[in-house]
């Protein structure tokens, strides 16, 4: 498994529960090493994710939403019809991120939870004061979505899968 699937699965089962998990207990689900567990926290704190070490267990704090990431790929003009898609099935595009082959992972914050924000984004990119982050990568992005369950995601995943967006990892 690659490390960063494995990061954000550990995203997805701290974003899932009330209860600590212990680094044990990521340990043998990944079978790896604890280092590599307490490796990967660190990588995901310095990415904005506010995780708290507890003498139970990691917690992922303001954890109120389920999170999963999205592999999409599409032109710069459908960039407007990804977001309002997730959005208007009850999702907030929490980033935008890419994996460059000289640079590594490239991310931004964009706390999209409304078609406003979503056009406001367009029209910031569109005016040419920059490049959407997919231009990079041949239209290969990343999304961390969340949203009230992970029912809504499911839905959000299939929508993006029927519109010929969702790459599958």
């Amino acid at each position: 498994m690659k490390a960063e699937t494995r990061r954000n699965e550990i995203l997805s089962l701290l974003g899932n529960t009330d209860n600590p998990i212990p680094a044990n207990v990521l340990k043998e689900r990944f079978d790896i090493s604890r280092q590599v567990i307490v490796q990967d926290i660190a990588i995901l704190r310095a990415n904005g994710y506010d995780i708290t070490s507890t003498n139970r267990g990691y917690v992922l704090n303001t954890k109120t939403q389920a999170t999963r990431v999205f592999k999409c790929r599409h032109s710069f003009e459908e960039l407007v019809e990804e977001g309002e898609l997730v959005i208007s099935s009850g999702g907030k595009i929490e980033d935008v991120f890419v994996n460059h082959r000289v640079y590594g992972r490239i991310s931004a914050r964009l706390d999209l939870s409304s078609r406003m924000h979503v056009e406001e984004l367009y029209r910031s990119l569109f005016s040419g004061a920059s490049k959407p982050l997919m231009s990079v990568t041949d239209g290969y992005h990343y999304h961390t979505v969340s949203a009230e369950s992970e029912k809504v995601l499911d839905e959000i995943e299939q929508k993006l899968r029927t519109r010929g967006f969702l790459i599958e990892i």
